[in-house]
């Protein structure tokens, strides 16, 4: 019978900024009953003393994992990210201390897809400045520039999970779909796949944007790239905030040469909910501003709740780091009658002979066995034949190169 070497019940999880109740059920499910819930991120100097004995943390946008922060918490086994993007976690610090990353990068797909399609129907309508002259007791019952989405092209910038499904409900709506993606996607329904920017946008009604914050993706939206747009287009950004050179697109906006946009990201972004939103944007009748909610739904945020503590709990119970950001990915099926032992080690050579060495000094059989590198570390996860005791942890911690070790059961 296999049994679990730590007590689970004494394994403190910390879960920050309001992360939806079914990742606490789910923990709590599985016997980590020393479950702590904040319902908003932490200053520094208190998530440094909150994470001094945890061993999982769980967060969204707001929290910085830095190195600093990662070095107070040297028992910490992994991090969940309750959300899309990680960007606020220190991957390679994390990684070098052995702590893998995990996050939820399509649980909230079909909540930005329908706020985009959403915003292309207002957009197209005019409804953001009638509502706002309505709010000012103004009335524009009007049919100028007002248009129905039906028949209208819609230009997709990256066909990821997000994008291809915008493009399925766009399609539905009647509309046709283009899109350009540096991979070569596989389009869905009718969309047709361009082999460049230009080629998309040319024409093109609406441009939507679903990319990943990179240093080609910067500042995409320029002076340039909107000269390459049809007179009257329309921009959504649901993507990340640095896409959009924000000076660019007032200046098209004043020129109607966009006629609305709806931006959901932003190149800076309040901490809180009590900062004051700044953006040259704000002064434009025809643009929708949302606070980064793309994917703030309660539907995605349960999905994202399950999604992730499912990763860590995985992880914990059996090793797997499968949909890690920054760790080798290793999934070694559980086995009947076997022992599992973790080992993480810089990646340097020799360690896994030593590893084996010690097996085999203790005439231990190994009867599975799998080691994944990266950049910086390797993990190998080994199973074993008989019950070992904490002597061969000892052993394995004092291996050249070693950053953590493990007996799960």
């Amino acid at each position: 019978m296999k049994r679990t070497s730590y007590n689970k019940s004494q394994m403190k999880v910390v879960l920050l900024e309001g992360i939806h109740p079914n990742a606490k059920n789910m923990f709590e499910a599985d016997g980590y009953t020393h479950v702590e819930c904040y319902e908003k991120a932490l200053p520094p100097e208190q998530l440094a003393t909150v994470l001094k004995n945890a061993r999982f943390i769980g967060i969204r946008s707001r929290t910085q994992l830095t190195e600093q922060i990662l070095e107070a918490a040297p028992n910490l086994l992994a991090i969940g990210c309750f959300c899309i993007g990680t960007n606020q976690v220190d991957l390679e610090a994390a990684e070098k201390r052995g702590v893998p990353v995990f996050n939820a990068p399509f649980a909230n797909t079909r909540s930005v897809a329908e706020l985009v399609v959403a915003e292309m129907v207002m957009l197209m309508r005019g409804i953001p400045e009638k509502n706002a002259a309505a709010h000012r007791h103004q009335w524009l019952k009007s049919a100028a520039n007002a248009y129905e989405v039906r028949g209208k092209t819609v230009a997709i910038i990256g066909y990821g999970h997000i994008g291809s499904q915008v493009g399925v409900l766009a399609e539905a709506l009647g509309m046709r779909v283009r899109f350009f993606d540096i991979a070569n996607k596989l389009a869905l329904g009718n969309a047709v796949r361009c082999q460049s920017f230009e080629e998309a946008v040319n024409g093109a009604e609406i441009v939507t944007f679903h990319v990943p914050a990179t240093p080609e993706t910067r500042h995409m939206v320029n002076a340039e790239t909107l000269a390459m747009m049809k007179p009257g287009v329309a921009i959504i950004n649901a993507s990340r905030g640095h896409v959009i050179d924000v000076a660019a697109l007032v200046d098209a906006l004043k020129s109607g040469h966009v006629r609305g946009a709806a931006i959901d990201v932003f190149p800076k972004e309040p901490t809180s909910n009590q900062e004051p939103f700044e953006s040259p944007l704000c002064e434009f009748d025809n643009v929708l501003l949302t606070p980064h909610i793309g994917g703030s739904t309660q539907e995605a945020q349960a999905n994202i709740g399950i999604e992730v503590a499912e990763k860590l709990i995985a992880y914990s119970n059996t090793g797997t780091t499968t949909g890690a950001v920054n760790f080798p990915q290793v999934g070694l099926p559980q086995q009947e009658n076997a022992f599992r032992i973790l080992h993480i080690h810089h990646n340097q050579p020799g360690v896994l002979s030593q590893i084996n060495e010690l097996f085999s000094k203790r005439d231990i059989n190994i009867v599975g066995q799998y080691l994944q590198t990266s950049k910086h570390i390797g993990y190998v996860v080994t199973d074993i034949d008989r019950q070992s005791d904490e002597s061969i942890l000892h052993d394995l911690k004092a291996v050249p190169g070693t950053i953590r070790a493990r007996i799960l059961y």
